[in-house]
């Protein structure tokens, strides 16, 4: 059984702060015997300490010291394939950082189970937690996790979670960039299938879609559109629909590679060539991208490497707080790349 950090006593950190009527982080340096902190507000917070039996994490005062850290991992992704790189990239950026890496599953799309499974991970001896999508956005994880008063970092979207860290690519730039490459090719009925509308992503993918069919001064509502959840069997319903419409699309933009790849499965069961009479583009560049035929012209989103600016992101925060100096919330925007292979090309003549 894993330690409970509230075996010894359930005060958290933001508890002792409300109580001395301090910060957090000046719970922080008291606690991890920083000299910086005035005397007599040394003693309201030991006495706070006293009164509420708070007890430090002692993993965390390891990590001051400079021994090895134990950071948690909480996940549920409906594409293997994405979480599968993340979770290489976490652990690599572990490996490197000299750090441990708990892992939690949560299958569960229940607020409550979701809370749940993210107090089990605060109440561990870790120093910090890495949030990667959808569970980046759940308000019931994130409340646990800001209430636990263990350091967070989040992963994808743009918004911004008081408090929190934040890795991320430009989803909306991204978007654009896709969507001016069909452009150019002439298309003018695209299909688009939306991803999880409890993501934020989804929604930047979508805006960055229609914002590059506006400047060009074209008709959105013209366009199909259909909506899926992040899966391969979503993409397959989306796709079915998007290509039953009339006039049916001459491409189709999927917000991600397994809802791409199922999108090349529908038209190859229709009897449609990929790309001469429908082009497909995906979105991330993990494997069902150039496991499906023709391979997934996608956008490259440097999944392991954002996990890995996660951490780092994460530890330099930690070690701050311990250390008893400010370090502002930070957020690390990667590069993205439109990866061009075989999926996509001119739309048919009697189409343009």
């Amino acid at each position: 059984m894993r330690p409970s950090r509230r075996s010894s006593g359930s005060a958290t950190i933001q508890d002792v702060a409300r109580e001395a009527g301090v910060s957090a982080m000046t719970v922080s340096r008291v606690v991890n015997d920083v000299r910086s902190v005035r005397e007599t507000t040394r003693q309201r917070v030991l006495e706070a300490v006293q009164r509420l039996n708070y007890s430090p994490n002692t993993a965390a005062r390891s990590l001051a010291a400079g021994e090895a850290a134990q950071l948690g991992l909480l996940y549920s992704n409906p594409s293997a394939a994405y979480l599968s790189l993340f979770l290489v990239g976490a652990l690599e950026g572990a490996r490197r950082a000299g750090c441990h890496i708990v892992l939690e599953a949560c299958g569960s799309e229940l607020d409550g189970d979701q809370a749940q499974a993210a107090e089990r991970l605060a109440d561990t001896e870790v120093q910090g937690v890495v949030l990667p999508p959808p569970l980046s956005e759940s308000p019931a994880v994130l409340d646990a996790i800001i209430k636990s008063g263990v350091p967070f970092v989040t992963v994808g979207g743009s918004r911004t979670v008081p408090g929190g860290l934040k890795a991320r690519i430009d989803d909306f730039a991204a978007a654009v960039a896709m969507t001016n490459y069909l452009l150019d090719f002439g298309h003018r009925r695209i299909g688009f299938i939306r991803g999880n509308l409890n993501q934020q992503v989804s929604h930047e993918r979508y805006e960055g879609f229609t914002h590059a069919l506006r400047t060009r001064g074209i008709d959105v509502s013209e366009m199909a559109i259909a909506q899926g959840d992040f899966t391969y069997r979503s993409g397959l319903a989306a796709a079915e629909e998007l290509l039953s419409s009339n006039p049916p699309p001459t491409a189709i933009f999927a917000s991600n590679d397994d809802m791409g790849a199922a999108a090349v499965n529908v038209a190859h069961r229709r009897g449609l060539l990929v790309p001469r009479d429908l082009s497909v583009v995906g979105f991330d560049d993990t494997a069902p991208a150039t496991t499906v035929w023709p391979e997934l012209t996608t956008i490259r989103q440097p999944v392991s490497a954002i996990a890995s600016a996660a951490l780092d992101l994460l530890l330099a925060r930690i070690r701050a707080e311990r250390g008893g100096y400010d370090l502002p919330a930070g957020e690390r925007i990667l590069d993205y790349e439109l990866v061009v292979r075989e999926s996509a090309g001119p739309a048919p003549r009697a189409s343009r």
